[in-house]
């Protein structure tokens, strides 16, 4: 099997595992994130191990890429059931799980897993959307709910979403009263961070965070998103919090005619792994 760039540590010694989570049946705009992970791999080979940023190199982590689920393509619960029992083994196994969507409802059954294990779990979320409606058009499970549903395990208080910039009205009304929502980029992520020391963290990255100048070959692009270095240092904070879980999701190559998009994706990847990494040990 294809290894993402310095992935080759085998399960048992890794301190983190990767795993890929191709589904994207709830998109409601622009399919084909389900090839993600696939595409990441295979272009991960022009990428060197090593970070100018960190001064560190992932041939030196621990870190195991234990390959794709097979999800069932049609049935969102099904999927989400594959996705929840894989990372709790996984987090069973006292090891840290990376998820590559997808789309961004699959962040739910890695999060059932995290929350499972941890009752005081904390999220933080970036994205370009809220992602806090019931339902759409009548279906609770979807991408455009996957916060929402979030909250009906977390509660009020303990979501915390940044770079949001699209969605529903009520969704932001909604959010007022029972999460914590930052417009259009991280002004505060640092308090946030301060505030949630000590706490376990379910980190989830939806990549249309970027501005589509950045980062084109996604799913929902939105307009007057963050750059990649705003970015890039919003993750290194991040991941010096306790983290329990996180994905990156989102990346759709089928609209990435350049490249670029994917190369944005695994340069972030790297150093979210390489942060994550140094973190644990």
């Amino acid at each position: 099997m294809e290894k993402f760039l310095g992935c080759e540590t085998n399960y048992e010694q890794a301190d983190i595992v990767i795993f890929g989570a191709p589904f994207d049946s709830t998109t409601s705009f622009r399919p084909g994130t389900r090839f993600a992970s696939r595409t990441m791999r295979a272009e991960s080979f022009g990428l060197e191990t090593y970070s100018p940023y960190l001064d560190a190199d992932m041939e030196d982590q621990k870190v195991c890429d234990d390959g794709d689920l097979e999800l069932c393509f049609g049935d969102p619960k099904s999927a989400l059931d594959a996705i929840e029992e894989k990372t709790a083994q996984i987090l069973k196994d006292h090891k840290l799980p990376v998820m590559i969507g997808g789309e961004h409802l699959v962040t739910l059954g890695a999060l059932r897993a995290a929350h499972s294990k941890h009752s005081d779990l904390h999220i933080i979320h970036f994205d370009a959307h809220t992602d806090l409606r019931n339902d759409y058009l009548g279906a609770t499970l979807s991408h455009a709910t996957v916060l929402r549903r979030a909250w009906d395990l977390v509660g009020d208080g303990r979501i915390f979403q940044f770079g949001i910039r699209s969605g529903e009205r009520v969704e932001f009304e909604w959010a007022k009263d029972h999460v914590h929502l930052q417009k259009f980029d991280f002004m505060g992520l640092e308090d946030v961070i301060m505030s949630l020391q000590g706490k376990p963290i379910y980190f989830t990255l939806d990549l249309d965070v970027l501005d589509p100048s950045v980062f084109p070959g996604t799913g929902t692009p939105e307009p007057g998103g963050v750059n990649f270095l705003q970015l890039l240092e919003a993750v290194r904070k991040v991941c010096k919090l306790d983290i329990v879980a996180c994905d990156i999701n989102e990346l759709c190559p089928v609209y990435d005619q350049s490249g670029v998009s994917t190369a944005v994706a695994l340069k972030i990847m790297r150093e979210l792994l390489l942060e994550l990494s140094i973190k644990n040990k």
